[in-house]
């Protein structure tokens, strides 16, 4: 973490023409990343701060790809500087009302603004992946067959191993089953586009009742049903049925309507898409709460829980593993 002091003078030398009193400074919470963030207010201008380490490689590469991204016409954050040496990023301000600030208005007033992140998801899955070839960016590996088994690897020990205390037989067991290793096959298989990878209302900030994307330093080739899961399954945010089935259909007519014809299963693969995405992401919250001393993440635990079993009660094969959802306490 920087020292206020310390964050003013990296400012200070990379914008003159301040005072030290000039800035306010301020730190903002975000999420499980290891990065730092810090708001920097003067007269003239708002900039965020980024703070990251060495430890993740993804971290150097987040101000090539929000450039990419913005000549593709997704709406991102303008990136002012990187010190790649320091590990510091100055970007545009864009304010601090995100998605899940809405999460208790009413359907009338979110179902627009879900609408509107949709809208730049499918930019990256349609205009950006046009664009790749050539494009010179390095990205995290692609969803293949190992990283989905990675993403139920990490559900199985951080969240049934670890959190719930299913002896380890069990769970070795339950992560053997056939409709598991088949779905990280078949989705495997599937034609790829670029994908955000971590699609959830907190990556969604509002500004001007539209949605811009931040976090996509992870983006990589998948499968779009992923980001769609990743939004509609979000544990952080409790959709019903009617708003998931109808956000989906936009989804599906936004596609359709800019001539991507739309497979006959893609509704089936956006289901298994559901379950790997909350598979990781109770894996995550086993680990950040139990590993990482967060245990702020272990309370998404019982919602994350409930829709994983939602989904995977739709889903054949995995009848075993719905009556162990069940059994936990």
């Amino acid at each position: 973490m920087l020292a206020v002091h310390e964050v003013i003078n990296h400012t200070m030398e990379n914008f003159p023409g301040y005072e030290p009193g000039d800035f306010e400074v301020t730190a903002v919470e975000k999420g499980g990343s290891d990065r730092k963030f810090y708001r920097i207010r003067a007269a003239d201008r708002s900039m965020i701060l980024v703070k990251y380490s060495g430890h993740k490689e993804e971290n150097r590469h987040y101000v090539d790809i929000a450039r990419f991204l913005a000549s593709a016409g997704v709406q991102t954050p303008h990136m002012y500087l990187h010190d790649p040496e320091e590990g510091l990023i100055w970007m545009q301000d864009l304010g601090e009302d995100d998605l899940w600030a809405h999460r208790t208005d009413p359907w009338t007033t979110r179902r627009p603004l879900y609408e509107s992140a949709l809208i730049e998801a499918f930019k990256i899955h349609s205009a950006a992946t046009r664009k790749l070839p050539g494009g010179g960016l390095t990205l995290e590996r692609e969803f293949n067959e190992q990283l989905y088994l990675w993403e139920q690897g990490y559900f199985f020990e951080h969240c049934l191993g670890n959190y719930f205390k299913i002896p380890s037989a069990e769970v070795n067991r339950l992560a053997g089953l056939a409709a598991l290793q088949a779905a990280a096959v078949r989705l495997a298989a599937l034609p790829r586009v670029l994908v955000h990878r971590d699609f959830q209302s907190q990556n969604i900030l509002i500004r001007d009742n539209t949605a811009w994307l931040i976090d996509f330093q992870g983006m990589r080739p998948g499968l779009a049903q992923y980001d769609v899961a990743s939004l509609l399954m979000d544990p952080y945010v409790c959709l019903d049925a009617a708003e998931r089935l109808h956000l989906l259909g936009f989804y599906q007519r936004l596609a359709k309507r800019s001539g991507i014809e739309m497979a006959e299963d893609f509704e089936e693969v956006f289901h298994w898409c559901c379950l790997q995405r909350l598979m990781q992401a109770l894996g995550a919250y086993g680990f950040l709460g139990l590993q990482k001393g967060r245990t702020d993440f272990l309370t998404h635990i019982p919602v994350a829980r409930r829709s994983l079993r939602e989904t995977a009660a739709q889903l054949d094969g995995l009848d075993e593993f719905v009556r162990v959802l069940d059994s936990l306490p």
